[in-house]
């Protein structure tokens, strides 16, 4: 099942996880042995956090952050550790992620990585700019693409 692990240093990496077996695999991969919560930002997904991982100190996680907002439309608290995306049912199961969200979060991370780069040279003006900056990237990598939304000359006489 296609899922991907987004790191602290905004790495996206393609995960294939056991059909059966996949909660283990994904308690490997955020570096649990036993906590692991779900953070459903978007209806067919599912994010698995390290249960405790703000309470032992992992680095905070502002891609998988970034994502998680972009999907919701606004912040959200910060999550820590490595993170792993799969898909979700309606029912609430985990399933393969589908190739539209494997896109969202791979801009998403793209862009986080790029704006961390130039916060280097330019830093923000403080805590809530770049909070604010960095959201606004993210926005542009969920949105539809251009050829998905409908045309406004269609609407014209």
């Amino acid at each position: 099942m296609h899922a991907l692990c987004i790191a602290t240093d905004a790495t996206v990496t393609d995960l294939d996880l056991p059909l059966t077996g996949a909660y283990l695999a994904i308690l490997e991969h955020v570096g649990s042995a036993d906590a692991v919560d779900q953070g459903t930002f978007h209806r067919r997904a599912l994010m698995h956090i390290h249960g405790d991982g703000q309470t032992i100190g992992l680095p905070q996680n502002l891609a998988a952050w970034a994502l998680a907002s972009a999907w919701r439309g606004n912040p959200l608290y910060p999550l820590a550790g490595p993170i792993v995306v799969t898909g979700r049912t309606q029912s609430g199961d985990v399933t393969t992620l589908d190739d539209d969200l494997v896109q969202h979060a791979k801009a998403v991370a793209h862009t986080v990585r790029d704006t961390l780069a130039e916060w280097r040279a330019r830093p923000p003006a403080s805590n809530e700019a770049a909070a604010k900056e960095l959201l606004a990237y993210a926005a542009r990598g969920v949105a539809p693409a251009s050829s998905d939304a409908p045309s406004l000359c269609a609407h014209i006489g």
